[in-house]
Parts: structure tokens; sequence; C-alpha cells
């Protein structure tokens, strides 16, 4: 180990710029096993390992499984990595690890973080190829939870249930399972077929999913209580928020999730509306997160003729990821910082011909630690555009069934929950995810799903 004075930190490999803005195909090619002993035998081994302790909301064994595989134990990484975590091969590619894990590495400074996320996706990639399998018991118990939802925050509780031998029913109101990491994160990021493998592994460890079932319409939640052990809500946050502007309704005004749901749809080869059809079109998309760098980069491989960035605050205080921002610059993406907007443009027939933008500057800090952004008068200009799309985070939705079981919400309307459990005002019913913290990672929805499952384990199990 501690290879990393001879040893540069290495990135996957890339797919060149022009080829991969012909398809939606993953971007990155993950280390082989030559590649990923030599940058996990990087690793310190710190005696506080401030990527676990720090870094991960998951609290993964890093270190552990980093001296794992350098020392050619390829197996016994894949059984720690997929210890702690529900699906390491997927976080490895969705996480902005330089927030996280790399980003409180040790050799961040002056040597360059250990490849934590790249390694995380190819060990278990690799395991997989060889013909590694997870080990689950088998439906054990004559307990069944129900889960709601089958995104991140629900496919972790399904996970460490069925892990504990429990039976699981997810209950999903698409016609695929995985929300968000199937509709919401682009293939470029994330193959699908990564996302249908892990869902092939827990049907086979007992798993029972039902597709096209909308709380509400078709399932209630009052119904599920009384028939399940427990129940897991892990509905996510998918109403995007608006910045209240004028004629922020118009119809080529879009909001992020409709847009990526529809193009994913589109590359399924799914019915999709046109609408989203952005090929040939100046667009312009108004955020800074993770979910902005995937509509600019699925707006370029549309056919976009132009696509403008547009963020209230400056570059080094945009809350996405560095890797994405930086992949986004390559595949020609525009970026105009400390810019936020005021009116949408539309000319006399109606039609969307630009969005004006206020000049802002940064002030002191607020309560939330972030500094306060504040226009500057007579600035304004417009930025052309024939599609907007609105990438400034998410809303709760209203969850039918809450008040009728007694689920207590916030302010918010998010659902209110016990920060050590999970557990809602409602002793049979937890949740996680957005729902429950508002817009977060995928990484925070798998730790709330974990913690659900291991409570509802300790009840049903004793």
């Amino acid at each position: 180990m501690q290879s990393f004075i001879d040893t540069p930190r290495q990135e996957p490999q890339k797919a060149e710029v022009a080829d991969r803005l012909k398809n939606f195909e993953e971007v990155y090619r993950f280390f082989d096993n030559k590649h990923v002993r030599r940058q996990a035998d990087r690793c310190v081994q710190c005696g506080d390992p401030f990527c676990t302790v720090i870094g991960c909301p998951l609290q993964n064994y890093i270190p552990q499984w980093l001296e794992a595989v350098a020392a050619r134990d390829l197996e016994r990484a894949f059984r720690l990595s997929n210890e702690s975590s529900p699906f390491p091969e997927i976080l490895g590619r969705v996480c902005p690890q330089s927030h996280l894990c790399e980003g409180a590495c040790t050799l961040n400074d002056g040597y360059g973080a250990i490849s934590i996320g790249a390694i995380e996706s190819s060990i278990t990639d690799l395991a997989f190829a060889a013909g590694m399998e997870l080990e689950f018991p088998g439906v054990t118990s004559d307990k069944r939870v129900a889960v709601i939802g089958s995104g991140p925050a629900g496919i972790s509780c399904a996970h460490f249930l069925l892990r504990a031998g429990i039976g699981v029913d997810m209950f999903e109101r698409a016609d695929l399972p995985g929300g968000l990491l199937t509709y919401g994160i682009p293939g470029f990021k994330l193959d699908k077929k990564v996302v249908d493998f892990r869902f092939e592994l827990l049907q086979k460890a007992g798993l029972k999913l039902h597709l096209n079932q909308d709380l509400g319409r078709d399932l209630q939640l009052q119904i599920l209580v009384k028939d399940y052990a427990a129940v897991f809500l892990g509905v996510g946050a998918t109403r995007g928020k608006c910045p209240g502007i004028e004629n922020q309704d118009h119809p080529h005004v879009h909001m992020a999730m409709n847009f990526l749901t529809h193009q994913q749809r589109r590359v399924f080869r799914f019915d999709w509306d046109l609408r989203y059809d952005v090929r040939g079109k100046k667009v312009v998309v108004v955020g800074g997160g993770d979910t902005a760098m995937d509509c600019v980069r699925t707006a370029i491989r549309d056919g976009a003729t132009s696509v403008t960035c547009l963020y209230r605050r400056d570059q080094a205080n945009m809350p996405g990821s560095r890797k994405e921002f930086h992949n986004a610059v390559e595949e020609g993406v525009e970026f105009c910082f400390n810019e936020s907007p005021t009116r949408v443009l539309v000319d006399e027939q109606g039609g969307l011909i630009g969005i004006n933008m206020v000049k802002t500057e940064l002030g002191k800090p607020g309560s939330d630690g972030r500094q306060r952004v504040s226009t500057i008068e007579g600035t304004e200009q417009c930025v052309a555009a024939e599609v907007i799309i609105m990438a400034l985070g998410f809303d709760m939705e209203s969850i039918p069934g809450l008040q009728e079981t007694g689920v207590e919400v916030g302010d918010w309307g998010q659902i209110l929950v016990d920060e050590q459990t999970g557990q809602t005002s409602n002793v049979h019913v937890f949740a996680g995810g957005d729902c429950q913290r508002g817009a977060d990672l995928v990484v925070t929805a798998a730790a709330d799903g974990r913690r659900a499952a291991l409570t509802i384990m300790a009840r049903l199990l004793g």
C-alpha cells in the first residue's frame, strides 16, 4: 500500500467527445483488474479514515475494500463493498465524490485523492463479470414489508430487508423500476443495464415487484398499513421548483425532471412527448446542480444548436459534481455565472424568444452558511432561447393517505421521521429519501433506506 508517491491518481478512461455525443452510452470505461489494484494501492490506510467517517453518508468500509483489492482479493473487496452499501456499482457512478469521500481524502492535499468512486464501481463490475454473487438467505420470515417507490431509498430498504430474510412487496407507479435511477439520471452517467441487474438480483432474493401502481389511485396507504408488518415510503420529491417569474408557464418552458424523463423514454423507444425534442433549438438551462448538468448534457446529445447554463452563484459555489461540470464544458455547453432569471420573453405571436437575466453578487453568509445572493440594478439582459429548462431543485408532492394514517408532515410537506430510526408518527410507517429530507443525493437516500430497514428488522426479528 501507500504507493501514492510513485503512482499518480488516475481517472477511468473517457470516450472521446466526438464519439460520446453520438449516443447516450456511458462515458467512462471503468478499471480492469490491473488498474483497479494500482489505484487502490495508493491508499495510505489512515488510522481515522476521513473518507468513511466524514465523507460517506453510508460510512462504507472504504479503506478495507481498497486494501483487499490492492492485495488481489477481489472477492473480499466485493463482499466488503456490498456489506454496507445496497448498490456500490451505482453509487460509484453517480455520487459527487469530490464533495464527499474523495473530498475528505488525506491525499487531496498535494497528491490527488484516491479514485474512490471509480474503484467502487470497478470492484462490483469486475466481480459480477467474474461470476460472483451476493448471498441472500431467501424469504425465511412470515412477515412482509411494503415498500412504496423503487428509487434509491426503496431499493436500499428492500435490499437490507431481503438480506435478513424478510419478504418485500415493492410498488412503483412507473412502467419500469428504479425511479430517479431509471428516468432521472441519463444513460451516459448510469447504464440502465446496471440498474436492471440490481433488480434481477433482488427479485431472485424474493422481491415481489408491482409496476404501474400509483399510491392513492391503485393503492391505499391505510390498507397497506393494515396488511403489512411495516410500510416504507420512498416516493421521492419530483415536483420541480419554479422561479416565480412572468411567462414561466409557457409550453416551451420545461421542468427538468419532465425533460429528462421524456428523453429517457425516447431512448427506451417508449411513447414520449415531442414537446421535449430540442433538436435544432437554442436551449437555456437554469440551475447549477447535478440535475442541471444532466439536462445540458442531454440537450447536447439530442442535437440542440446551442446549450447555455445560467447559474445565480459563481463556479466555486456550484452544488453539482465538478466532474460533471467539466464533462459538460468539454461537450460544448456554455456557462454563465452570477445570473438570475427575471422574466421569460415571448413575441407578439406568443413564441418563446429568450429569458431575461440580471447580474448577481455574493455577500455575507446566511444562516445556512452559504453566501447570500443579491441582484445588481441596471444589469438586466436577454439570453436568446427557444427552449428553457428549469433545474432549480424539487418540492414534495402531496402524498395520499398520510393524514388518514396519522403520518405527520412538516411545513414544506416533508414527512417527519425520527432521525435515528426513520419511523414516522405512525409506528408502522417509515420514510426516507427526498420525501423525508427534501431533494438530496442518491447516497443519502440509500442511507435512509438502510436506517429504516435495520429498525424494521430489529422489530420483526427481535
